[in-house]
């Protein structure tokens, strides 16, 4: 085993707002604790790497941090008896990039009761375009379906829909038969949206503004990665028995709601969460990741970069310009 690993590596600035963020050769023999050590093959940019590397929001708990929400890879040592060397193992959150060290790196050392094994029918380059994000889609379509959603019933809204979460979502969405409605603050994106499976297109302006308590009715589900207004919008214009699942805060935190879809339409608000999700849960969404998301649609939205370019399109990712997937080649 080398003696250093290379990694985007955060170190914290007194009295500034972000962090210091480099490339950097870390020794073996600071990595943090773990029963299994993985080569990481490959990481991606989600919008929560670009908040915990620009210093956005106060995601990192412990400082010195190596950033990456997610990571696949191959076990090079376990003493975890469900992990041998040579597994092809994926992990998102626990907690990475937060109190313990993350997958922008080429090397991981975690707990194996974090560890995925990946799915045959998914490549490593495939399981980091999906990355966290799209395991939160999955998470989002699943939280549909065991609320009774069907694809009869009517239009499926997805808000941030040019970002990981809303394109790993359309596709899957609209492979399984539902009418999808993407909102976008990206126009110009409306072609590649239609391309993942976006029947119609809208712009998030008829969303994101402050709105009335209830509004048309029009939505039989809603995967909302925006939240603040767009969500507020989302919940007052769904249909009777609507479903939402709100998984993200692009447009913040708060929520300027009233209960009345609640008390007068029955409507359900679903909260996602990808970081501690339940091992049980995390399977079935990566299972179904592998049957149910069409892996040529994914292919056409993904690039991959290496990993100098992870600090430059964690700032890219906040300003809304990043399309699709980055997947990071962390020996490139």
């Amino acid at each position: 085993m080398t003696a250093t690993f290379k990694a985007i590596y955060l170190t914290e600035q007194p009295g500034a707002d972000a962090p210091h963020a480099e490339i950097r050769d870390v020794p073996v023999a600071d990595m943090m604790p773990g029963d299994v050590t993985v080569a990481v093959s490959h990481s991606t940019i989600n919008f929560k790497d670009g908040l915990a590397i620009t210093g956005a929001a106060k995601i990192i708990r412990r400082w010195p941090m190596v950033a990456g929400i997610d990571f696949v890879g191959t076990v090079e040592e376990s003493t975890n008896p469900g992990f041998k060397p040579g597994d092809l193992v994926l992990q998102n959150g626990y907690g990475l990039s937060e109190g313990h060290w993350g997958g922008l790196a080429t090397k991981a050392r975690v707990k194996g009761e974090w560890l995925v094994k990946l799915p045959q029918a998914i490549s490593p380059v495939r399981s980091m375009a999906i990355g966290t994000a799209g395991y939160t889609a999955m998470l989002c379509v699943l939280g549909l379906e065991k609320q009774g959603v069907k694809p009869s019933q009517g239009e499926i809204l997805v808000t941030g829909a040019a970002g990981g979460v809303g394109s790993v979502a359309i596709a899957i969405l609209a492979k399984l038969g539902f009418d999808v409605v993407a909102s976008t603050g990206r126009p110009e994106h409306a072609d590649y949206l239609k391309s993942l499976g976006a029947r119609t297109v809208i712009d998030r302006a008829e969303l994101s503004a402050a709105g009335a308590p209830l509004g048309k009715e029009r939505w039989a589900g809603v995967v909302d990665s925006v939240g603040s207004h767009t969500l507020a919008n989302a919940i007052a214009t769904s249909r009777y028995d609507g479903v939402v699942t709100a998984c993200g805060l692009a447009q913040g935190a708060d929520l300027p709601a009233t209960v009345l879809p609640f008390i007068l339409r029955g409507i359900k608000l679903i909260g996602i969460d990808s970081v501690m999700c339940p091992m049980d849960r995390r399977i079935e969404a990566w299972g179904r990741l592998a049957t149910d998301l069409p892996f040529d649609r994914l292919d056409a939205a993904t690039q991959i970069a290496p990993l100098s370019a992870a600090i430059p399109t964690a700032h890219e990712i906040l300003k809304g310009k990043v399309k699709g997937r980055v997947v990071i080649d962390t020996h490139a």
